[in-house]
């Protein structure tokens, strides 16, 4: 016998995700081709038809598996290039050139869409219910307008991780220090149906560069999951009383059991008073500053294992109560439990992580400050 606590890594659920996943911009697949997109396993196509709406199909022709992706559109079809099957948003086969009719059971895979700040989405549910529109993330009525800039729209494939390791994060206080550079002075969570938020107010660490590490800067941030996938993160910026409104979008959609697309997105509500040149050096200084976020994370992501049964202490936050709320969209409608939808919520005290860790700055601080003067730390 020992005492060694060991690692249960467990095995990647090979289920997807029942809930509404963002494929990227919409207006990134309104250019009359069809587009590919790997998710849920396979590979998707995404084209917009004649009336100007947005279509996904499986990728593969049910006919002799042609990818649709390489075909053309026609009118309001995907044609295969193969043999030139023409696929209706609907899923159905509308045409075959060469036959005299279509198969009755002529029918593909199809996923439901929505738009959303101008971005799309589709429902997936392994029950292949229909979609429900109720769970949609909101709208952000100002975003798309002239009182923000532009989506800055970015693309990470992650491979060797489960998504999960994404929604973590959620529940995850003290990465803020380790990782992205910055003291959590306020840190809560609430779990609640299909809603997961994150209450944070942190400042950056005046040691470090990168990340949020800015000594100047306080940050006040909501983040929201909206379902699995889709979170909505409204972030307060406040850099020596110059205050700046910018909302991140933090999306992914699964394209296997242990990988995953992340794409993220930042708008900055545009500061009155500046001219269109400070604006958007603000917007891309921002832009810069929470990608470099994510980045950090990835590191993380891409040379850790999972880990089924984590040794937590108080501090870590309400891990195992998020991944309850996470596991609603990997069991069938029915077995949903209370304890997954209950609302949930718990408040980090943040004292004891803060004395530790602005002593230790102080100690870098003084290090770095004998380094330049040239005399020991400790002299």
């Amino acid at each position: 016998m020992t005492d060694t606590r060991l690692l249960d890594q467990g095995t990647a659920p090979l289920r997807f995700a029942r809930g509404w996943h963002c494929l990227g911009l919409a207006a990134d697949f309104r250019d009359g081709k069809p587009h590919a997109i790997e998710g849920f396993g396979t590979k998707l196509v995404v084209w917009q038809d004649s009336k100007g709406e947005l279509n996904v199909l499986d990728g593969y022709c049910r006919h002799m598996g042609g990818d649709l992706t390489q075909g053309e559109v026609k009118g309001d079809e995907v044609a295969c290039p193969f043999h030139d099957w023409r696929w209706g948003g609907d899923g159905k086969c509308k045409q075959i050139p060469y036959a005299r009719r279509v198969p009755l059971r002529a029918r593909t895979q199809r996923y439901e869409t929505a738009v959303r700040n101008g971005q799309l989405l589709i429902w997936n549910d392994p029950e292949g219910s229909a979609a429900d529109h109720d769970l949609l993330p909101p709208e952000l009525p100002d975003v798309m307008t002239e009182k923000y800039t532009p989506w800055s729209w970015h693309v990470r494939q992650i491979n060797g991780s489960h998504c999960r390791e994404l929604i973590d994060n959620v529940a995850d206080m003290a990465h803020f220090y380790y990782v992205h550079f910055a003291f959590p002075t306020s840190f809560r969570n609430v779990f609640d149906g299909n809603t997961a938020t994150q209450f944070m107010e942190s400042k950056g660490r005046p040691d470090m560069s990168g990340g949020y590490g800015d000594e100047d800067s306080m940050l006040k941030s909501v983040a929201t999951y909206y379902g699995p996938s889709y979170m909505i993160n409204w972030l307060e910026v406040d850099y020596k009383g110059f205050v700046t409104e910018v909302i991140l979008i933090n999306c992914h959609i699964p394209t296997g059991p242990e990988s995953f697309t992340l794409q993220y997105g930042i708008a900055v509500r545009k500061p009155e008073g500046l001219d269109e040149k400070t604006v958007n050096y603000i917007a891309e200084k921002y832009t810069e500053s929470f990608g470099d976020g994510f980045l950090q994370d990835v590191a993380i992501w891409e040379n850790k294992v999972a880990v089924q049964n984590p040794l937590l202490c108080e501090e870590d936050g309400p891990v195992y109560q998020l991944r309850r709320w996470y596991e609603q969209f990997y069991v069938d409608v029915a077995d949903i439990k209370p304890e997954m939808v209950d609302r949930f919520e718990f408040e980090v005290d943040t004292t004891k992580a803060n004395e530790f860790w602005h002593a230790e700055v102080a100690e870098n601080l003084a290090k770095v400050a004998a380094e330049t003067a040239g005399t020991p730390a400790d002299a």
